[in-house]
């Protein structure tokens, strides 16, 4: 029998009861990566209580520099400060500490088409800022007046204001704008990437062109392959709006909503929080956090339901993604929870396989393998899919080999239902003047192949 039919006939019975035990791990942390990393790939991680992105090499599994997001250590005086007479301060008291300016919650990350640029949105601050990939610096940055022995050289950026809780932006398919689900509102903020550039950088055009109605609570949106309609989920409403994009000659948007669907029959709860359409283009995954579930549309058509697939009690859902390589298509799905007795015993969370290649209607989820880490969250894969990257929210516990770390976790997905764990890559810290900062709560992930076309190409 094959690996597929094995793992349903253990998964046989109902898929939400217990957690299938199907994908084990089978290696510790010792096998080689598969070949064909690009020396350009990275992965970044935004990380939402130190407000840093932590790039990471996928040639050695290992944080190759951390991206200051903060304003501190910008001035020699204590209240510019991280670190005040050895104190560090709790993140509470570190956002809120006067004079400071800097991102608060770094949150939602999306590549451009062609990999080069990174948009970062800062939940608490209510902005968004662009990184440039290839030199891993944050767009409008300036020279820092008080630059010294015990200061930074740079001010960072005040990024691009908003509005309330900007939680994910989205590149259009063409990269010629930006669009940012303003989730404490009902509206989408449209951004033209190139004016955003300039304005980063001292221009006086205004970047945003326009904001777009849409559900209340909007968490984010997505784009068709073929860049004509745009997608829209709620995390206050149970509903998917869907928009034309209908682009001018310019490639500029000028959107006009088609049909707002009901999905209250797959997510009662109207807590959507991250949608992704397949790398065919033919269908767009949801994600059900409050339901326990994830569902399939298709992106033609009447955008008709083709499956909805329980996780598990209390499994949570946070992001999917896809890996279709010569053995086998499968739905990864990182989930919140986190089990006892994972690898070692130590406590992780865990990431649901659904069988993709199964027929529309009867997609199931047929095993689960642990994250090797506490609170998954970000899932993004290489090119290749043969390299799948996991982020993590809370901290690694003590005693455990990672304790008091937040973590990133690689696999190697060569076979999609066995995935071979490779690493377990602590964050570490980000070395500001006054002390260190460490890399926490870990949100979204990004695998980026700087200068080729991307996921969102």
């Amino acid at each position: 029998m094959q690996r597929r039919d094995l793992l349903k006939l253990a998964a046989a019975g109902s898929a939400s009861a217990a957690w299938p035990a199907m994908a084990q791990d089978s290696a510790q942390g010792n096998t080689p990566p598969p070949a064909g990393i690009d020396p350009r790939d990275r992965v970044f991680i935004t990380n939402e209580d130190s407000n840093t992105l932590v790039v990471i090499d996928p040639r050695s599994n290992t944080v190759e520099s951390t991206i200051n997001l903060t304003s501190f250590d910008e001035d020699p005086r204590p209240p510019f400060r991280y670190v005040t007479a050895g104190v560090a301060p709790t993140h509470a008291a570190m956002i809120h500490k006067p004079l400071y300016h800097g991102c608060i919650d770094a949150h939602g990350a999306v590549p451009s088409p062609d990999g080069r640029l990174l948009a970062t949105t800062g939940r608490g601050s209510s902005n968004v800022y662009l990184i440039d990939a290839a030199q891993r610096r944050v767009i409008g940055n300036l020279p820092n007046p008080a630059a010294g022995p015990t200061t930074n050289a740079e001010r960072v950026s005040g990024g691009l204001l908003l509005g309330r809780e900007p939680h994910e932006p989205s590149f259009t398919r063409n990269g010629r704008e930006l669009w940012v689900t303003i989730r404490g509102e009902n509206r989408i903020a449209i951004l033209d990437v190139e004016l955003a550039r300039r304005q980063l950088e001292g221009g006086s055009a205004p970047a945003i062109r326009g904001t777009l109605a849409t559900l209340n609570g909007p968490s984010q949106a997505w784009f068709s392959i073929d860049g004509q309609w745009a997608f829209v989920a709620s995390q206050k409403t149970p509903q998917l709006d869907v928009f034309r994009v209908n682009a001018d000659a310019s490639g500029h948007s000028r959107p006009q909503r088609v049909k707002t669907l009901a999905i209250a029959a797959q997510d009662p709860f109207g807590f959507t929080p991250f949608i992704k359409t397949t790398a065919d283009g033919n269908e767009l995954w949801l994600s059900h956090k409050l339901a326990d579930a994830i569902s399939c549309r298709s992106t033609h058509g009447a955008f008709d339901l083709s499956d909805l697939v329980p996780l598990g009690a209390n499994a949570r859902p946070n992001h999917v993604e896809f890996v279709r390589n010569a053995r086998g298509s499968v739905v990864y799905a990182s989930l919140a929870r986190v089990d006892d007795g994972g690898p070692d015993g130590v406590a992780s969370s865990r990431i649901a396989i659904v069988d993709r290649a199964a027929p529309p209607g009867r997609r199931r989820m047929v095993g689960s393998f642990f994250s090797h880490g506490r609170e998954a969250h970000g899932l993004w894969t290489n090119p290749e899919n043969t390299l799948l990257y996991v982020a993590h929210e809370q901290d690694e516990l003590p005693a455990t080999p990672g304790a008091g770390q937040t973590v990133c976790s690689a696999f190697d997905v060569s076979d999609p239902f066995a995935p071979v764990f490779l690493a377990q890559i602590p964050l570490g810290n980000l070395a500001l003047p006054s002390g260190a900062l460490r890399n926490k709560k870990s949100i979204n992930l990004v695998y980026v192949r700087v200068g080729e076309k991307g996921q969102t190409a």
